[in-house]
């Protein structure tokens, strides 16, 4: 086998197992991301690594693992609805059981599921045993999509159904293949396997730069929503994802202003207690106890606070969840960290340097994919069989030639040649037209042609336009 870079290697070293499904279904198997474009060596980056983006070796994988889950079926005998509501295609993406957590007095399941409109995936949260009494419940959700956030995930829309055979409510938001809640990020205890046998690992503390990093997503996406005049009231580890490297967004927002919609609603009140929320998520966090706010648990969990992070946590901790403060509000907390915010902003511009190396690096596959599909349009043709250009004294025989030169090599023992660094370099030559010479040697060896790639462009652009011409279409 040979990679992108035109070397060698025995695919045999390398153990890829396979995940068998249902015998009488189907058989998947992983995707074998070796296979695919080395990436760029760190040492020819300026950036080796960034707070928000993995290093260069670990993002296409986690983008193939990405595009894989989105892809993925659901597992069978499920039993759920094929349609809903103009969505099909629906996968749980949380345990069912007695461990799911309750969301309010309703238990609740998330889905991802295709939306039949546009064909792209969401991720809709049920509400079970829900019964709507008034149409203008939904008046909040209206308000919430008119939020974009890069801190919030997006609400789509939402709508009652019975197809679940009970009155459901359901909210479709944006969906983040991948993501993991701050509970199975930080608290949940991770098996791992050694010497066969499976082990716990206990959460290690979080990094004080990255918990400064969810402080100020999470205050951010609080001020977006308090400016609007609504209250967040969905500050808990369980509804709070990272969708990649230190990214967090706030999920399942405007559920509770549906659901308690008959009870009087006072917005200063909730924005307070939003910032209660946000304090009590801090010490959780720090302490990677859920209960480190409880009762007995705070004068400890403000020690170890301050054994194990700066006095700049703890001080805004405590501003959090201070309610006697009279000048408590999202405004004055970004005034007590601005410094830190400064930090942040740099990591969020390297990370959009970084990117864009990145993107440079795939800036010109396109390219050697619209050449090979000229060269399959145009190519072996029946209605050309006859034609006397495609003769072996025909101006377009060239071409053929040159097809054999790139992709019908035999070495000196008759084997073929697999090189798909032969391949690029012939393929970015014939693009950009270069002047440079090249014999092709007809398959009987009684003929060759010296030529430069610039006249075997002009030879296939004549041979495709004249294609296009006759069939009436355009080629984009």
């Amino acid at each position: 086998m040979i990679n992108s870079m035109g070397e060698f290697y025995d695919d045999q070293q390398y153990d890829v197992p396979y995940y068998p499904g249902p015998a009488d279904v189907y058989i998947r198997e992983p995707l074998n991301y070796h296979l695919y474009t080395m990436t760029i060596p760190p040492a020819f980056l300026h950036h080796t690594d960034s707070h928000f983006v993995p290093p260069s070796s670990e993002l296409r994988q986690v983008l193939h693992m990405r595009s894989e889950i989105v892809h993925s079926g659901p597992p069978p005998g499920l039993g759920l609805p094929e349609e809903l509501q103009g969505y099909h295609t629906l996968v749980p993406l949380e345990v069912s059981g007695p461990e799911r957590r309750k969301l309010g007095s309703w238990y609740s399941t998330v889905y991802r599921a295709i939306n039949s409109t546009d064909g792209v995936p969401y991720a809709l949260r049920r509400i079970e045993n829900y019964r709507l009494m008034h149409q203008a419940a939904f008046n909040p959700i209206e308000a919430w999509s008119r939020i974009r956030h890069p801190n919030i995930v997006s609400i789509i829309e939402a709508f009652t159904t019975r197809s679940f055979n009970d009155s459901s409510l359901v909210v479709a938001y944006a969906y983040h293949p991948g993501a993991k809640t701050l509970y199975d990020m930080h608290f949940k205890t991770q098996t791992t396997t050694f010497n066969r046998t499976l082990q716990a690992v206990q959460p290690q503390p979080i990094s004080e730069r990255t918990l400064w990093s969810y402080i100020i997503q999470i205050a951010s996406a609080i001020r977006r929503v308090h400016e609007a005049g609504m209250a967040v009231r969905m500050i808990d580890i369980s509804k709070i994802i990272v969708t990649g490297k230190n990214r967090l967004r706030i999920g399942s927002c405007g559920i509770f202003d549906v659901l308690a919609y008959d009870t009087p609603q006072d917005v200063h009140m909730q924005q307070l207690e939003d910032l209660t929320l946000f304090g009590r998520l801090l010490m959780a966090l720090c302490c990677l106890n859920p209960s480190a706010y409880a009762g007995g648990h705070f004068q400890k969990s403000l020690e170890m606070i301050a054994r194990l992070y700066s006095a700049d946590v703890k001080n805004a901790a405590i501003f959090l969840i201070s309610k006697n403060n009279p000048h408590r509000n999202i405004t004055h907390f970004f005034e007590i960290i601005n410094s830190r915010v400064i930090a942040e902003m740099d990591d969020a511009l390297h990370a959009t340097d970084y990117l864009e190396g990145e993107l440079m690096g795939e800036l010109e596959n396109a390219r050697l994919v619209r050449l090979l599909c000229k060269f399959g349009f145009i190519n072996e043709r029946p209605e050309f069989a006859r034609d006397p250009r495609w003769s072996e004294t025909g101006d377009r025989y060239l071409i053929k030639l040159f097809r054999d030169y790139v992709f019908h090599q035999m070495d000196e023992h008759g084997n073929p040649v697999t090189n798909l660094a032969h391949v690029l370099t012939c393929l970015n030559k014939l693009d950009a037209g270069a002047e440079e010479k090249v014999m092709l040697v007809a398959r009987d060896e009684q003929s060759c042609l010296v030529v430069s790639y610039r006249e075997i462009k002009s030879c296939v652009d004549a041979a495709f336009n004249e294609l296009s011409r006759s069939s009436g279409g355009k080629y984009r």
